[in-house]
């Protein structure tokens, strides 16, 4: 498992500008990254190499952001290979709530996802013998 941000935008222009800024004011760079909205406001959701250096810059100017757990599992960039990744947590009845994607400097490609079901979520990577990356291999790639 590794730490994700969520920062909550309100839909108005340059404000993803002012928060990447904020980010990049303390050095920390953004691993990957995503924006969903809706007509009120978006979410972004991103991996960083130092979630608390983040976390508390943008909470110090006066950002809404929550630091959540979230899997990032590795597998190979070839067809079919995101479904065969996936198809285990189905099969356990895991519901992804959301998930997103990013290469790595190894060349392969992780898989982030939020599940319903954390515990459930672990085993399945165990019984898969599925690699995740946690906090060192970001902050160290």
């Amino acid at each position: 498992m590794i730490y994700q941000l969520s920062v909550f935008l309100e839909n108005k222009f340059g404000r993803l500008n002012e928060i990447l800024g904020i980010i990049a004011r303390e050095n920390v760079c953004v691993i990957a990254s995503t924006v969903s909205d809706t007509t009120e406001f978006g979410i972004l959701r991103m991996i960083v190499s130092d979630t608390v250096r983040a976390e508390q810059a943008l909470l110090e100017n006066n950002v809404s952001v929550r630091k959540s757990e979230v899997l990032a599992i590795s597998t190979t960039n070839k067809a079919g290979a995101l479904a065969e990744t996936i198809q285990p947590f189905t099969a356990a009845g895991i519901s992804i709530e959301y998930m997103y994607s990013f290469y790595t400097t190894n060349g392969n490609y992780a898989i982030v996802m939020r599940v319903n079901n954390r515990d459930a979520a672990l085993e399945v990577v165990r019984r898969n013998n599925f690699s995740c990356f946690t906090e060192a291999d970001i902050l160290n790639p």
